[in-house]
Protein backbone atom coordinates (compact mmCIF):
# COMPACT_ATOMS: atom_id res chain seq x y z
CA UNK A 1 0.00 0.00 0.00
CA UNK A 2 2.98 2.26 0.50
CA UNK A 3 3.63 2.15 -3.27
CA UNK A 4 0.09 3.39 -3.91
CA UNK A 5 0.65 6.23 -1.45
CA UNK A 6 3.86 7.20 -3.27
CA UNK A 7 2.06 7.21 -6.63
CA UNK A 8 -0.72 9.38 -5.21
CA UNK A 9 1.86 11.70 -3.65
CA UNK A 10 3.49 12.18 -7.05
CA UNK A 11 0.25 13.72 -8.38
CA UNK A 12 0.77 16.86 -6.31
CA UNK A 13 1.59 20.01 -8.24
CA UNK A 14 1.72 23.53 -6.89
CA UNK A 15 -1.68 25.15 -6.30
CA UNK A 16 -3.62 21.93 -6.97
CA UNK A 17 -6.13 20.41 -4.60
CA UNK A 18 -5.91 16.65 -4.12
CA UNK A 19 -8.97 14.81 -2.82
CA UNK A 20 -8.96 11.13 -1.84
CA UNK A 21 -12.40 9.57 -2.18
CA UNK A 22 -12.98 5.96 -1.21
CA UNK A 23 -15.68 3.87 -2.88
CA UNK A 24 -17.83 2.09 -0.30
CA UNK A 25 -17.37 -0.43 1.18
CA UNK A 26 -13.70 -1.32 1.31
CA UNK A 27 -12.37 1.48 -0.85
CA UNK A 28 -13.23 3.93 1.93
CA UNK A 29 -11.07 1.99 4.42
CA UNK A 30 -8.17 1.75 1.96
CA UNK A 31 -8.54 5.47 1.20
CA UNK A 32 -8.25 6.31 4.91
CA UNK A 33 -5.16 4.13 5.22
CA UNK A 34 -3.62 5.84 2.19
CA UNK A 35 -4.45 9.22 3.70
CA UNK A 36 -2.62 8.24 6.90
CA UNK A 37 0.37 6.90 4.94
CA UNK A 38 0.61 10.13 2.96
CA UNK A 39 0.59 12.15 6.18
CA UNK A 40 3.31 9.91 7.66
CA UNK A 41 5.41 10.61 4.55
CA UNK A 42 4.93 14.33 5.08
CA UNK A 43 2.61 14.67 2.08
CA UNK A 44 -0.56 16.70 2.26
CA UNK A 45 -4.03 15.48 1.33
CA UNK A 46 -6.32 18.46 0.99
CA UNK A 47 -9.68 16.72 1.20
CA UNK A 48 -11.10 13.26 1.70
CA UNK A 49 -14.47 11.61 1.50
CA UNK A 50 -16.52 8.49 0.92
CA UNK A 51 -18.66 7.76 -2.13
CA UNK A 52 -21.66 5.44 -2.18
CA UNK A 53 -22.39 4.21 -5.70
CA UNK A 54 -25.45 2.06 -5.02
CA UNK A 55 -27.91 4.19 -6.99
CA UNK A 56 -25.51 4.38 -9.95
CA UNK A 57 -25.08 0.63 -10.37
CA UNK A 58 -26.19 -0.85 -13.69
CA UNK A 59 -27.54 -3.99 -12.00
CA UNK A 60 -30.00 -2.41 -9.55
CA UNK A 61 -32.88 -4.21 -11.27
CA UNK A 62 -31.15 -7.53 -10.49
CA UNK A 63 -30.15 -6.85 -6.86
CA UNK A 64 -33.44 -5.10 -6.09
CA UNK A 65 -34.25 -5.19 -2.38
CA UNK A 66 -30.75 -6.42 -1.54
CA UNK A 67 -29.27 -3.04 -2.51
CA UNK A 68 -28.17 -1.15 0.57
CA UNK A 69 -27.89 2.61 0.11
CA UNK A 70 -25.47 4.30 2.49
CA UNK A 71 -24.39 7.89 2.81
CA UNK A 72 -21.95 9.63 0.54
CA UNK A 73 -19.70 11.67 2.82
CA UNK A 74 -18.18 14.40 0.69
CA UNK A 75 -18.47 17.77 2.41
CA UNK A 76 -16.58 19.79 -0.19
CA UNK A 77 -16.98 20.87 -3.79
CA UNK A 78 -15.14 18.45 -6.09
CA UNK A 79 -15.00 21.08 -8.84
CA UNK A 80 -11.40 21.82 -9.85
CA UNK A 81 -9.97 19.13 -7.54
CA UNK A 82 -7.76 16.30 -8.66
CA UNK A 83 -9.83 13.43 -7.31
CA UNK A 84 -8.27 10.07 -6.59
CA UNK A 85 -11.01 7.44 -6.47
CA UNK A 86 -9.88 4.53 -4.32
CA UNK A 87 -11.28 1.00 -4.43
CA UNK A 88 -10.17 -2.43 -3.28
CA UNK A 89 -10.52 -4.59 -6.40
CA UNK A 90 -11.09 -3.71 -10.04
CA UNK A 91 -12.45 -6.36 -12.37
CA UNK A 92 -15.08 -5.55 -15.01
CA UNK A 93 -14.90 -1.77 -14.66
CA UNK A 94 -18.58 -1.44 -13.77
CA UNK A 95 -17.97 -0.24 -10.21
CA UNK A 96 -15.52 2.36 -11.51
CA UNK A 97 -18.08 3.51 -14.10
CA UNK A 98 -20.72 3.88 -11.40
CA UNK A 99 -18.24 5.79 -9.21
CA UNK A 100 -17.42 8.15 -12.08
CA UNK A 101 -21.13 8.84 -12.64
CA UNK A 102 -21.75 9.41 -8.91
CA UNK A 103 -18.74 11.71 -8.61
CA UNK A 104 -19.56 13.77 -11.70
CA UNK A 105 -23.08 14.28 -10.33
CA UNK A 106 -21.38 16.24 -7.51
CA UNK A 107 -19.35 18.60 -9.70
CA UNK A 108 -16.66 18.80 -12.35
CA UNK A 109 -13.26 17.69 -11.03
CA UNK A 110 -10.13 18.98 -12.74
CA UNK A 111 -9.06 15.34 -13.17
CA UNK A 112 -10.06 11.93 -11.84
CA UNK A 113 -7.52 9.20 -11.17
CA UNK A 114 -8.35 5.65 -10.14
CA UNK A 115 -6.27 3.83 -7.52
CA UNK A 116 -7.00 0.17 -6.74
CA UNK A 117 -5.38 -2.25 -4.36
CA UNK A 118 -5.81 -5.19 -6.77
CA UNK A 119 -6.45 -5.24 -10.52
CA UNK A 120 -8.05 -8.55 -11.59
CA UNK A 121 -8.21 -7.69 -15.28
CA UNK A 122 -11.20 -9.00 -17.24
CA UNK A 123 -12.68 -5.62 -18.23
CA UNK A 124 -16.12 -5.33 -19.73
CA UNK A 125 -15.77 -1.56 -20.03
CA UNK A 126 -12.83 0.48 -21.35
CA UNK A 127 -11.76 1.76 -17.93
CA UNK A 128 -8.28 1.20 -16.50
CA UNK A 129 -6.81 2.09 -13.10
CA UNK A 130 -4.08 4.73 -12.99
CA UNK A 131 -2.43 3.29 -9.87
CA UNK A 132 -2.37 -0.38 -8.87
CA UNK A 133 -1.04 -2.13 -5.79
CA UNK A 134 -1.10 -5.65 -7.28
CA UNK A 135 -1.99 -6.79 -10.80
CA UNK A 136 -3.23 -10.34 -11.33
CA UNK A 137 -2.65 -12.10 -14.64
CA UNK A 138 -5.66 -14.45 -14.55
CA UNK A 139 -8.99 -12.58 -14.57
CA UNK A 140 -10.72 -15.78 -13.43
CA UNK A 141 -8.96 -15.53 -10.08
CA UNK A 142 -11.50 -14.56 -7.45
CA UNK A 143 -10.22 -12.02 -4.92
CA UNK A 144 -11.45 -11.42 -1.41
CA UNK A 145 -9.97 -8.46 0.41
CA UNK A 146 -10.35 -8.62 4.16
CA UNK A 147 -9.53 -5.56 6.23
CA UNK A 148 -9.08 -5.27 9.97
CA UNK A 149 -11.55 -2.40 10.20
CA UNK A 150 -14.40 -4.33 8.53
CA UNK A 151 -13.44 -8.01 8.83
CA UNK A 152 -11.20 -8.22 11.89
CA UNK A 153 -8.07 -9.11 9.90
CA UNK A 154 -5.90 -7.94 7.03
CA UNK A 155 -5.82 -10.65 4.41
CA UNK A 156 -6.08 -11.11 0.65
CA UNK A 157 -7.57 -14.43 -0.42
CA UNK A 158 -7.07 -15.59 -4.01
CA UNK A 159 -9.07 -18.49 -5.46
CA UNK A 160 -8.70 -19.82 -8.97
CA UNK A 161 -11.37 -21.53 -11.04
Amino acid sequence: MSDLADKIGSLRRENETIALIGVRSRGDVISQRLHNLLLQKGLRVDKSGVLDITLYRDDLDQVGGDARVRATEIDFDVTDCIVVLVDDVMHTGRTARAALDALIALGRPKAIRLAVLIDRGGRELPIQPDMVGMKLTDPDTHVEVRLKETDGEDKIILRTG
